[in-house]
This record gives structure tokens, C-alpha cells and sequence, in this order.
């Protein structure tokens, strides 16, 4: 009998046996042809995977420092302690992570081949190139067991910076992001909240202060930095040559963006009085997009700089402010371009009867804003930021209650996560991110320097503020916006973003260390800091913008270190700028981008009568007392009696001896028949008795 029917007769009756013959074969056979072809898809897989598992470990470090963090903000509010903030917190469990994983973990080597540019190539030696191709050509390596055939591959590598270390762990690798994450993906949440969030009354009511510490006073912060460091340097000879006077102003820039926000969330627990919060949260708010522009002017005149002159250059430093007026103005009118075109989107389309539609065409419309200035090479923290305000001031009147609730609570979400990731990202990246350079000298002189260049802006544009504001500013409310001046995310994205040379290797290390010093030591005093200026806690906004005789404030007297109340009314106390802007948006503005009255019909000339009417909705013809209330969700006190809150209720003067007293729901405004108001003899909120629900009523009343 032949082999073959040998074969036959063995596998009949067992064709599941056959069919794993052949695909062994297969197989066999298929395995073979990969090692002539070169590396196998297998070794591909594995590489990939391990890369995926990296990924999701560095996730899941900074997921558990995010539980841990609110776990442990928990414990605080619970037990009330204060000592610490949430931001500091991130910060020491990031130091810690980062300290564990930087010398726990165990030593793997990169595979490292050595390359070199190929004949004919030429590049800039300054600037590496992008991308790199690997070029492997036919080789055969043989061994005992079997033949290996690599075809001419070739294999991309992308640019990430210069490593000093190579012998680092795996995770150690991935712990550290690329930096553009922060300013594409953490940043913007952050600034559009902050905007969003605004308490526009009091924004408004010290716009010239604001305004004033905001741009006079970061330009200062950031020249009189600048100029101390370069002047302290030149004691030590090995720093005078690493460092540049433009590259000190750069820093000075870099550092003089301010981020309170570990102050303002005490302020606001305390209820410090609103003007001291209005004037540090404003000015932090304004200080970033600021101090973003600020850097590219810096960056511009060293571009146009010519170092064979020697000296300063009149042309370059005109064409640096030129681009600096340029870039801000154009990112501002971007940014309330989109803002303005959401309100009117909202207001002319029924889009508010799909409350999630409406909510994702909000956000969408946010964020598209810094992507467009970012692509126009605008700054997009500015167009973000003036967006936001213009979200909140008219769109939002048009919104859904629940788009209101939505937009409200995605965005404050959104930013605690992010600023509560980079600053764990500040920790741990101290111990993980390869490119820090640490030089004892130059940290020392960067404290000093940044805290006169702070005291520079405050107190003398304090004084020179005083000449014509009114309210004044007092000498410890100008203490207490001095402390102010913590330094955060912005800076360190700042700083993060090139960490090419020495220097800005550096200023890397130096703004790392000053914001997580500022952070812990300052944020962590801020309480005793109140107290040893005698600014007053516990001050009803109500009680204190009312300014009612013999009404005094709940929960704190006035100290000397108040802002001293104004006798003349809320129009004197008002700006100038804000009195023009107020009188201008009222008439012309909201009655175009929301459903608030007086229409344009009432506001316009006569011969704009047709485009009134095309512009103004039913809506607004037909709102009565039981429209939508503005989105200002505090107490709103205009120089009429016309009074918004979202509490139980709200005092305003409205005759003397008497003042209106309006009912209004807590969780929305008051609509229709939810709204009463009723004239009642001015008492004090202490001698108001409470009713069953646990709101004030007047002693003997039953309403």
C-alpha cells in the first residue's frame, strides 16, 4: 500500500485532525514568509499594546491624583480647615507621585540606534529637524535557530525636545505631556469659566481699576521683574552669559501672570467684602490674556532685534507694541464677534426647544472661538476670555433654563478638573519632566525680583487710583491685592511651552517652584492674612450695595481696612467708563442680542424704524413683568429701582423711609405670578423674623 493511502486511510473518519494539519502548515508557512519579509505584525502588536498599557497606567496616575484630591477637599470643608486649598493639595500629592515614580520605579534602556544626517543633507543647526526617517536596509541575520530577512523599511520619528537622561523608566517617559495639551485642551476651559462665572455688577462698577492693574500694572510687573533679574544676575558672571536682557524681560512676562485661585475661593467662602473680590478676580482674569501677549511682543522684538547693533532698537520696539496692540485688539473683537453671533443665533431661532442641542451649539461655538485666533495666529486665551464675557452677558438671557443650568454647571466642572490637573501635573512633573535645570542663584534672585515687581504695580497705581475713585482703595485692601499676586497654570503653560536652551530650561524650573511656593505657603495664609489686616468677613452684598442708613453689614463691622462706603449713590461709584458702556448697551446692544426691553423700536430714530421692527422678536413685544431676568445670577442694582436677585429676597431704596422689597424664587428667576414686591419701613436684616420656609419676613407680618 502507498504512503498516500496510508495517509488516507489514517485521517478517514477524522477530518478535524486534517483541517489542523493544514492550517499548521499554513501557518508554518506563513510564519516563514514574515521572517524573510522583515519584523513580524506580532512584534508590532506587542509594541503597540505595550504602548496602549503605558498610556492608560499615565491616566490612571492622574485619575487617582484627582480622586484623592477631592477625597481629601471633602475632609477639609467637612471639618472647615483652611489652612490649605485644593490647588495646594493637587500640588503636594503630585511632588509626592512624582518622587515615587522617579526613583522607585525600575531602569529600562531604550533601544537607541545612532544617527546621522546623510550625505548631501543639510539643516539648521539651531533648530532640529521635525521629522526624522530611519532608513533599514537589506540585511540578513542569521542564528543557530533561524534566518532572519529585514527588506529596506523605513520609519518616522516626530521631534518631542532634547533628552539629557536616557536611562529612564517606562512610565517616567510617558508622565510627562506634550504642551500644547495646556494651551489646546486645559486652558481655554479655564479662562472661558472664569469669564463665564464673571460678577459683572462689580466687574463693571472698578472697570478703571481693573483695567488700570491689569494692563499698566502687568506691563510694570513684568519690566521691573524683568530688569531686577537682569541686574542681580550680572553679580554672578556664570549666569550674565546664559542670560540675555530680552531673555529676563521674557521671564518677567512669563512670571507676571497672576492666578488667585486659591484666594478668591476663601474670598468667596468668607464673603469678603465684593469690591476687594471684584478688584483681585477682575484683574487676574484680564492679568493672563495680558501676559500671553505680552510674551509674543517680547518674542516679536527679539526677532526684528539685530544683535550687531548693540544697542536698543527704536523700529523694533515700536513694531513689537504695534504687534502687541494689534494681536489684543484683534483677538478682543474675535472673540465678542463669535460671542455676539451665538446671541443672535439663540435669539432669532427656536433652538431653545432642544435644550441639548442648544447647549452644544454654546459650547461648540466657545470653543471654536480660541481654535480660529489660534489659527490666525491671534492669541486665543484673549478671544476665549471676551468671549465668555459676552456669553454671559447676552446669551445666556436667551437661553433655556435648562441650557442655563447646563452651560452653568459643564463649565465649572471642566474647570476644576483642569486646574486641578495641572497643577498635580505641576508636582509631578518636578521629578519626571527631563529638561528642568536647577540653579539655587538664579531661583533666589527670580523670589525677590517677582515680589517687588509685584509691590510695583499695586502701590503706586493704588495712589495715583485714589486721586479720583471713589470708593478709595485703602492701604490693607492694597496688602491684601499684593498677596494676591500667586502665580499658576498660566505661567507654567507659559514656561512649559520651550525648553530648549538653558535659559528656558531655567525659567521652567524657577516659575515651577515660585507656583507651587505661592500656592502652598501663600494660599495656605490667606485666612490669618484676613485677619491680621482686619479685612471684614461675612459682608452681605445686599447690605453693603444698598447702603442703607442704619443698615450695618451681617456677619462683619467695618474695619479700617474696608473700602469706605460711598454717600452719593451707585452712580458716582460707578466709572466713568462703565456709566458710558452701561448707558450704550442698554439702549442699542441687549435689545438687539436678547429679549429685554426697551426694544430697538423705542431706542432707534424714527428712520430706523423698519430695521428696529425686523430686529426685534414677539418676545420682547410681548414680555411683560415675567420675562427671563438677566445673567447676573446676584443681587443687580442699577440706578432705577429695578431690582433682580436669586435669593428669597432683595433691598433697594426706593423712597425715603420705605424700600421695595421683592419675592423671588431661589432656583430661577421670578416669573408672572412668582413675583411680588410690596413697600415696607427700612429695618435691619437682624430684626427680621424668619417664616417656616427660613426666609426673613418683617416682625408682624404674615406674607
Amino acid at each position: 500500500m502507498s504512503k498516500f493511502s496510508l495517509f488516507k486511510c489514517y485521517f478517514k473518519g477524522k477530518p478535524s485532525i486534517l483541517v489542523l494539519v493544514f492550517l499548521s502548515y499554513f501557518l508554518h508557512l506563513g510564519f516563514c514568509q514574515d521572517l524573510m519579509s522583515g519584523t513580524p505584525d506580532s512584534e508590532y502588536d506587542e509594541k503597540a499594546l505595550n504602548t496602549h498599557r503605558l498610556d492608560n497606567l499615565n491616566l490612571l496616575l492622574y485619575t487617582f491624583l484627582l480622586i484623592l484630591t477631592v477625597v481629601t477637599i471633602w475632609m477639609f470643608k467637612h471639618r472647615r480647615l483652611r489652612f490649605l486649598h485644593e490647588t495646594g493639595l493637587a500640588v503636594i500629592y503630585g511632588l509626592v507621585v512624582g518622587a515615587i515614580i522617579r526613583y522607585t520605579g525600575p531602569i529600562t534602556e531604550p533601544r537607541i540606534i545612532p544617527v546621522v544626517p546623510a550625505t548631501g543633507i543639510h539643516y539648521n543647526h539651531s533648530v532640529p529637524p521635525d521629522i526624522l526617517w530611519l532608513q533599514l536596509s537589506n540585511k540578513r541575520m542569521s542564528s543557530k535557530a533561524s534566518a532572519t530577512y529585514l527588506n529596506n523599511h523605513t520609519f518616522v520619528y516626530t521631534f518631542r525636545g532634547e533628552i539629557d537622561n536616557t536611562s529612564l523608566n517606562e512610565i517616567d517617559q510617558k508622565a510627562t505631556f506634550d504642551p500644547e495639551v495646556f494651551f489646546n485642551l486645559l486652558l481655554p476651559p479655564i479662562i472661558f469659566h472664569a469669564a463665564y462665572s464673571l460678577k459683572r455688577k462689580y466687574f463693571f462698577k472698578n472697570l478703571g481699576a481693573i483695567f488700570t492693574f491689569a494692563f499698566i500694572g502687568t506691563t510694570v510687573t513684568a519690566f521691573v521683574t524683568g530688569s531686577l533679574i537682569w541686574g542681580f544676575i550680572q553679580i554672578f558672571p556664570y549666569l550674565a552669559k546664559d542670560f540675555s536682557f530680552l531673555d529676563t524681560l521674557y521671564f518677567g512676562a512669563v512670571i507676571s501672570a497672576t492666578d488667585p485661585v486659591t484666594i478668591l475661593a476663601i474670598f468667596s467662602e468668607l464673603h469678603v467684602d465684593v469690591n476687594l473680590y471684584a478688584l483681585v478676580f477682575g484683574e487676574s482674569v484680564l492679568n493672563d490674556a495680558i501676559a500671553i501677549v505680552l510674551t509674543r511682543a517680547i518674542q516679536s522684538y527679539a526677532e526684528k532685534y539685530n544683535p550687531n547693533h548693540g544697542g536698543f532698537e527704536m523700529v523694533a520696539f515700536f513694531q513689537a507694541v504695534g504687534e502687541f496692540l494689534l494681536i489684543f485688539t484683534s483677538s478682543l473683537v474675535l472673540g465678542s464677534t463669535l460671542g455676539i453671533a451665538t446671541a443672535l443665533l439663540t435669539k432669532f431661532t427656536r433652538i431653545r426647544d432642544f435644550p441639548l442641542l442648544e447647549t452644544c451649539l454654546f459650547v461648540l461655538m466657545s470653543y471654536t472661538t480660541f481654535l480660529i485666533a489660534e489659527a490666525t495666529d491671534l492669541t486665543g486665551i484673549v478671544s476665549v476670555l471676551f468671549c465668555g464675557m459676552c456669553q454671559a452677558h447676552y446669551t445666556y438671557n436667551n437661553l433655556s433654563d435648562d441650557s442655563r443650568v447646563r452651560t452653568k454647571s459643564f463649565f465649572e466642572l471642566l474647570n476644576f478638573l483642569a486646574e486641578n490637573f495641572i497643577f498635580s501635573y505641576i508636582g509631578v512633573s518636578m521629578f519626571t519632566f527631563p529638561k528642568h535645570h536647577f540653579d539655587v542663584a538664579f531661583i533666589c534672585i527670580s523670589f525677590i525680583a517677582v515680589a517687588l515687581g509685584r509691590a510695583a504695580n499695586i502701590y503706586p497705581l493704588s495712589f495715583l487710583l485714589n486721586f479720583g475713585r471713589k470708593p478709595k482703595i485703602s492701604r490693607n485692601f492694597q496688602h491684601v491685592l499684593f498677596f494676591s499676586g500667586m502665580r499658576g497654570a498660566m505661567a507654567f503653560a507659559l514656561a512649559i511651552r520651550n525648553t530648549m536652551s538653558k535659559a528656558r530650561q531655567t525659567f521652567l524650573t524657577t516659575t515651577s517652584l515660585i507656583v507651587i511656593g505661592s500656592v502652598i505657603f501663600v494660599g495656605g495664609s490667606v485666612t490669618p492674612l484676613l485677619t491680621c489686616f482686619g479685612i471684614p468677613v461675612g459682608v452681605d452684598e445686599e447690605a453693603d450695595h444698598a447702603a442703607l442708613p442704619g443698615t450695618p453689614h451681617r456677619g462683619g463691622d467695618s474695619v479700617e481696612g474696608a473700602i469706605e462706603p460711598s454717600r452719593s449713590g451707585s452712580q458716582s461709584e460707578k466709572s466713568w467708563l462703565a456709566r458710558i458702556w452701561g448707558g450704550f448697551d442698554t439702549k442699542y446692544m441687549k435689545p438687539l442680542l436678547t429679549h429685554s426691553k426697551p426694544t430697538l423700536i423705542d431706542t432707534l430714530p424714527p428712520c430706523c424704524l423698519p430695521v428696529a421692527r425686523m430686529l426685534t422678536t414677539s418676545e420682547q413685544l410681548n414680555q411683560g413683568s415675567g420675562a427671563h431676568g438677566d445673567s447676573d445670577i446676584e443681587l443687580c442694582i442699577d440706578d432705577t429701582d429695578s431690582v433682580r436677585s436669586s435669593g428669597p429676597r432683595a433691598f433697594a431704596s426706593t423712597q425715603p423711609g420705605f424700600q421695595r422689597v421683592y419675592f423671588v424664587n431661589d432656583r430661577k428667576m421670578a416669573v408672572d405670578d412668582e413675583e411680588r414686591h410690596l413697600f415696607y419701613p427700612i429695618v435691619s436684616p437682624e430684626a427680621l423674623s424668619c417664616d417656616s420656609l427660613g426666609n426673613k419676613i418683617l416682625p408682624g407680618s404674615s406674607v
